[in-house]
């Protein structure tokens, strides 16, 4: 997907690194002005023999009334939807941002000197105890995701609700089963899966998330919350919905004693610490191109490309393996302190390595390198793991799926990083995967030309809630979200 991690958004955006658009501003009058006025201007222009506007004889004051209504109506189109570069973000007014806890969208932070909360810690007094209130027609929900109908439910609601690329061509498909491993890790709670019904016939339109995590800052270790599918129904997104809901899940961490997020989007809010660019590997390419993934590059053909793409048809590193159980404690102290190289980046305990790092079909997939130390004993030098996150083919006749690997973390010491991810590609092309989609943070660059990836369009932000510090490049952040 060459949006992979774009998300329609608004004036209030989202929090998460994939989501549904919010409501937008209140822009619409402005329109309506400028419509009644080239109205008027029509019936008062003359139309030559095709039909087109004759503006000759025209007074000047009324030229330049058209004129400025234009210019009206396109810096209304411009503001009304999703920033997607800092210049465009410096152009728009964020109503609902402009009263959170985070750095102004033209903040400049150009010094480490400042890594600190926005907002002291809240007292148990200072935080509201009831939910915040919906529109009428609507009710809060805490979702138990363990009854598979209600789980099905939050399948169906961000299957048909959630991520399309721009093109409207490929929608994420979350798998109940992955909801479950990306909404349950160690620590997690219920109070924490926010979901909006309505009242009568009791639908589910609305949800958010949050699961607790460490996250390093610099050299700062804070605990967080990561917020993430932040989804409101479509037909839903002028009812204001979204703002209530990231009110909602502040206020329930807020309950739990933590005053801080970390999130991700596709689109600029105030204000990103930094920002990456998705990267894409054909796997299957004559599949790609024929659901127009991608397509055949000029003086290309559908063999040569094929041909450009093969790989091994096995893994080359000896002692490359998949990850076990019994791993746990030599491989997360391998990722630990590769970690410590970066600005931003996860402290994940054993337990909560086991449940990200260990496979689950169809879910998160690791391998590890396995050698023989001085004294004889098995020794982990590498590691290597990937999710899945599949898409929905829309208008294909054949095609109704895209099956994308996503890479997670990974750390090579006994062989060049490019060697240990040619792995991946191989393993992952061999489980029937179409692609394999990789972020330029960490030292992901010193694979991405090399094994033939291609630049996507899509650029993914970094976000913290009330943390202010200074902005950071790509490679020195160590942290994914699913």
């Amino acid at each position: 997907m060459e949006n992979a991690k774009d998300v329609e958004s608004c004036d209030e955006g989202v929090h998460s690194p994939a989501n549904g658009e919010v409501d937008k501003d209140d822009s619409g009058n402005d329109h309506d002005d400028v419509d009644r006025a080239l109205d008027d201007e029509n019936r008062k222009g003359r139309r030559d023999e095709d039909g087109e506007i004759d503006l000759k004889g025209m007074p000047m004051s009324k030229l330049q009334d058209i004129k400025k209504a234009m210019e009206i109506l396109n810096l209304n189109v411009m503001h009304d939807g999703p920033a997607k570069t800092p210049e465009e973000a410096m152009l728009k007014h964020y109503q609902f941002w402009n009263t959170q806890p985070v750095p102004r969208i033209d903040e400049k932070l150009s010094t480490n000197d400042v890594n600190e909360p926005i907002e002291s810690d809240k007292t148990a007094d200072e935080i509201r105890e009831q939910p915040y209130s919906l529109p009428g027609d609507f009710a809060w929900d805490t979702l138990d995701i363990n009854d598979p109908a209600i789980l099905k439910e939050l399948y169906q609601l961000l299957n048909e609700n959630y991520v399309e690329d721009d093109d409207n061509m490929f929608r994420f498909d979350y798998a109940p089963e992955f909801l479950k491993w990306a909404l349950q890790p160690p620590g997690w709670t219920k109070d924490w899966h926010c979901g909006v019904r309505v009242v009568k016939s009791h639908k589910l339109v609305g949800f958010i998330s949050a699961v607790p995590a460490t996250i390093r800052i610099y050299n700062h270790v804070q605990r967080m919350a990561e917020v993430n599918f932040l989804c409101v129904h479509k037909k839903l997104r002028s009812k204001r919905v979204a703002p209530v809901l990231i009110r909602e899940i502040t206020r329930r961490v807020n309950r739990q004693g933590i005053f801080q997020a970390v999130y991700t989007a596709g689109v600029v809010l105030p204000k990103p610490i930094g920002t990456c660019r998705y990267w894409h590997r054909s796997l299957n390419p004559r599949k790609l191109i024929d659901v127009r993934f991608s397509h055949l590059s000029r003086n290309m053909t559908m063999q040569r490309t094929l041909k450009l793409y093969k790989l091994p048809e096995k893994p080359k590193t000896p002692g490359f393996r998949q990850f076990r159980k019994s791993d746990t404690t030599q491989a997360h102290a391998l990722l630990a302190n590769y970690l410590t190289k970066f600005d931003l980046a996860p402290v994940f305990s054993e337990d909560e390595f086991r449940h990200w790092f260990l496979p689950r079909l169809d879910i998160v997939d690791s391998y590890v390198v396995e050698a023989e130390g001085e004294d004889g004993a098995k020794v982990l030098t590498d590691f290597v793991s990937f999710y899945s996150l599949p898409s929905t083919v829309m208008h294909h006749a054949v095609h109704k799926v895209l099956r994308a690997a996503y890479a997670f973390y990974s750390v090579a010491t006994s062989v060049p990083l490019v060697e240990l991810m040619r792995d991946a590609l191989v393993v992952t092309k061999n489980n029937g995967y179409d692609v394999f989609n990789a972020l330029d943070l960490m030292d992901n660059k010193e694979f991405l030309e090399k094994l033939k990836f291609g630049i996507g369009d899509g650029n993914l932000q970094y976000y913290l809630y009330n943390w202010r510090c200074s902005d950071m490049p790509p490679n020195k952040i160590g942290l994914v979200l699913q």
